[in-house]
């Protein structure tokens, strides 16, 4: 196990990057409020090294999500690209039109589906699943959704899922993600098929964003990957041959940063347990 390099900011790192992927939530918001800190490395970062495209596992079309940005307090100058899981997505609902499909989710996730031509039924007629989340995960889990999940299986309906995330951190909660039933899926001998982070389409059309705005071709080894999970955000930039900044004050804040302050020790080993590993980490994203 290697332990991640402890840094205290992005500044550290300026001369060796290009490029910032960026992780939402857990390092520039925990969905009730934004980072100042983490905003304004951000917008520095912007102003004088390069882009920084915000790489999301949000369930709906990243245009759908900016404004709740703009609600939270992160600044537009913040980030130069937007990509969600749901951009991702949507390419493969379109190539399934028109359907029937099961969405399962809430009604906030509804953007996901316009101008796709898809049509809708519940799970006894449709003939596969859509799922951005739980319909209320306030107050539900995988477990809610077991024996309906055992009657499509049964039928053989493949599931597609817009959010990998497992939990994500709503204020000082945890909650279910759209991950967390689609793993519950999986275990049950259901077909799940994903875009979002781990994934390799979703790193496709941001690096495509970082070229655009570049103007030239990424240098993959210029490229810093940003993010508090490990399944998700370091899996999935380790996979791709990207470099990592872990923020551990995101979801396994408790497994990481203890009375003394952050451990590094305590990181490489969470991140050795998924196969997973980081360059650098950092408790909260600063500049």
């Amino acid at each position: 196990m290697t332990a991640p390099k402890l840094i205290s900011g992005l500044a550290e790192l300026s001369d060796r990057y290009d490029v910032l992927l960026s992780d939402v939530w857990g390092v520039i918001h925990n969905g009730r409020e934004s980072f100042p800190a983490a905003c304004a490395a951000l917008v520095k970062w912007r102003a004088e090294r390069g882009p920084v495209i915000l790489i999301s596992n949000a369930p709906r079309p990243s245009s759908a999500v900016h404004e709740q940005l703009d609600q939270l307090g992160v600044p537009r100058e913040a980030w130069s690209a937007f990509v969600s899981s749901g951009d991702a997505t949507r390419l493969m609902l379109g190539a399934r039109a028109p359907g029937p499909a099961w969405a399962i989710g809430p009604d906030r996730d509804a953007p996901l589906y316009e101008g796709l031509d898809l049509t809708f039924a519940g799970p006894d007629e449709a003939v596969f699943i859509s799922c951005t989340g739980p319909y209320d995960d306030e107050i539900e889990g995988p477990d809610d959704y077991e024996d309906r999940f055992k009657a499509t299986i049964a039928r053989g309906l493949p599931m597609i899922c817009a959010n990998p995330d497992i939990v994500v951190q709503r204020g000082d909660r945890l909650i279910y993600c759209g991950g967390a039933l689609a793993q519950r899926y999986a275990e049950l001998g259901g077909e799940v098929i994903m875009a979002g982070k781990p994934f390799a389409p979703i790193y496709g059309l941001c690096l495509a964003e970082a070229e655009v705005i570049l103007g030239r071709a990424v240098d993959h080894s210029r490229v810093l990957c940003i993010g508090d999970a490990v399944a998700t955000d370091a899996k999935g930039a380790n996979d791709q041959g990207l470099d990592v900044l872990f923020i551990a004050s995101g979801i396994h804040g408790a497994e990481t940063i203890g009375p003394d302050g952050l451990d590094a020790q305590a990181v490489g080993s969470l991140l050795a347990k998924d196969g997973a590993r980081a360059s650098y980490a950092i408790a909260d994203l600063a500049w």
